[in-house]
């Protein structure tokens, strides 16, 4: 079975909208395990518009199944990931000013930083995952960073999906076989939902674990937490 991660920077974001403390993040994440989500995703941006650094030192230990702390790698996100030692750290390349990540790493380009980064990050215990285009070429040369996961940016999939083009998911079965090949462990998100997430399960060999936040809190609003996490469960079994 596939594991779920809920990413729950949209309760975040909507508690940041009045201020206070409601939606209580602390509760949510709690609930949702509960629910029988395996994982709990956040994902802080340098200007904590949504999750903030003081979020994740709440949630750190709190989270009984996997915690997965995602962002790009600047010395104060670093930081934090060493003070609370999730389960694992996913390494996104997104800018300050990006709405939403839409951009996987360049494997070539970046090797040694991100080698020197995720080396770090497993001398402490910290399992690490980097986001990635599905492209043979980066997913190659992902393992010369000695990260032990990558993380497949769906966005392209789910958009071509929605449309009614089921090849999109071409390049994504290779490049999840081609990791496989290479020992890499395969996570995926970025847009994935209950229309698309069945679909793109049976068809990606090895699929450890999705990250779920936007899709997931925004179907709950019609049908509730629980029931759309079970949803997600059943279709990812």
């Amino acid at each position: 079975m596939t594991k779920l991660s809920v990413n729950i920077n949209k309760i975040a974001t909507l508690r940041n909208a009045r201020g206070g403390n409601f939606p209580n993040l602390v509760k949510a994440a709690k609930d949702i395990e509960n629910f029988g989500a395996q994982g709990i995703t956040v994902h802080p941006r340098p200007d904590e518009r949504h999750i903030t650094y003081q979020d994740v030192r709440d949630l750190q230990p709190i989270v009984k199944t996997e915690f997965n702390i995602e962002g790009n790698p600047v010395p104060k996100f670093i930081d934090l990931v060493l003070q609370n030692k999730p389960t694992q750290v996913t390494l996104v390349p997104d800018s300050v000013d990006a709405i939403t990540s839409n951009a996987g790493w360049d494997t070539v380009k970046n090797k040694d930083f991100l080698k020197e980064v995720i080396t770090e990050f497993k001398n402490n215990g910290i399992r690490t995952s980097i986001f990635v285009d599905p492209n043979l070429e980066m997913i190659k040369h992902a393992v010369a960073t000695g990260t032990d996961r990558i993380e497949l940016y769906t966005e392209d999939f789910a958009s071509a999906y929605e449309k009614g083009n089921t090849n999109a998911i071409k390049p994504y079965i290779a490049c999840a076989q081609l990791a496989n090949e290479l020992g890499l462990g395969i996570n995926a998100g970025h847009d994935l939902s209950l229309q698309n997430i069945e679909f793109f399960k049976n068809n990606i060999p090895g699929l450890l674990e999705v990250s779920i936040g936007h899709a997931l809190i925004a179907e709950s609003l019609y049908e509730g937490l629980e029931v759309v996490i079970h949803k997600y469960l059943k279709r990812l079994q």
